[in-house]
């Protein structure tokens, strides 16, 4: 009896001078990274580039898991409805956090009030891109077919609400022409079949397509950002090619769910600011077409729901639908 009350007042004093795990311990388990997109995409490489540089920092491994669809809004929507204990995050876009809230009426989540936005890893344009045999050697050749073969043109994206659908819908509104938007579950279906001749062209990510340009498989005619690519300095911009005013960009955004705990928040805003000032990460980045964005976590709620608005408006021009 004498050794069953030790044994208790021992197990009581260990527990009370143990005390419970402390909140500025995290990460104390593996950080999952969920990428709206499939594996190979643009957003996936960014994911994994800054995954892995966050993971030296914070001694934990960040796991990317890929939840593709809609658009990127089941995996978006996924993380949006997860425990805000930093232990689950994304790797959000301009489609998943601005143009999706313009485009779909149901959208399960809301951009501008359901996440805790941490860091924005850059901006990058999307480059139009078609087969390198295709007869179109310039914007303007390819915009001449159009208005001489109505809907005869098509033009695929990563999905309905990508930055690449929207690009096109915009190039269509401002061209005057009628072409058919063919959206795929995930760029890399979409780019295959660019390649394969299943449909006739794209906007898509350099780090994308960069690939296929050096090896003559394909061939850039336009850059949809207000100034020239620095990943594709010769190739001129949609405004440049007679659409003045044209500037669709793309960006990305590290975010977890609203109410992220403090010190998962500042650990993880930490982090990410010494990640981007990394020079080995910032030639990783730039090798994908990344253009550096130099912004302040307490601005990033500012600069989503202006970037709503701005979509909201482009959607509106567009007068873009989902199919």
């Amino acid at each position: 009896m004498k050794t069953m009350m030790a044994a208790t007042a021992a197990m009581v004093a260990l527990t009370l001078t143990a005390g419970p795990v402390r909140a500025d311990d995290y990460p104390s388990r593996p950080v999952r990274l969920v990428v709206p997109f499939g594996g190979g995409t643009s957003t996936d490489i960014t994911a994994r580039i800054i995954g892995d540089a966050m993971s030296k920092k914070l001694g934990q491994p960040i796991v990317v898991e890929n939840r593709a669809g809609a658009g990127g809004s089941i995996g978006t929507d996924y993380v949006a409805k997860s425990k805000a204990d930093g232990y689950t995050l994304t790797m959000g876009t301009v489609g998943t956090l601005a143009i999706n809230k313009a485009l779909y009426r149901k959208l399960p989540y809301d951009p501008g009030k359901d996440f805790s936005y941490l860091g924005i890893p850059g901006y990058t344009p999307t480059l139009l891109v078609v087969r390198e045999d295709a007869p179109y050697k310039t914007l303007a050749d390819l915009i001449a077919y159009a208005k001489a073969h109505p809907d005869k043109l098509s033009f695929g994206s990563a999905g309905n609400g990508t930055s690449g659908h929207l690009a096109g819908e915009l190039l269509k509104s401002m061209a005057g022409v009628s072409m058919t938007h063919v959206p795929f579950k995930e760029g890399g279906q979409a780019l295959t079949a660019v390649l394969g001749g299943q449909v006739d062209f794209m906007f898509y990510h350099p780090v994308a397509v960069l690939p296929y340009l050096k090896g003559h498989k394909l061939r850039a005619l336009a850059a949809s950002s207000q100034r020239r690519s620095v990943a594709a300095p010769d190739v001129p911009t949609v405004a440049e090619s007679g659409y003045p005013g044209f500037d669709l960009t793309a960006w990305f955004m590290l975010a977890g769910p609203a109410g992220l705990e403090a010190s998962a928040r500042t650990r993880l805003v930490q982090t990410m600011q010494a990640v981007l000032q990394d020079p080995a990460v910032q030639k990783q980045l730039a090798a994908q077409g990344l253009e550096a964005a130099a912004m302040e976590t307490s601005q990033l709620p500012a600069f989503v729901n202006g970037e709503m608005l701005k979509w909201t408006a482009v959607v509106k021009q567009s007068n873009a639908q989902i199919d």
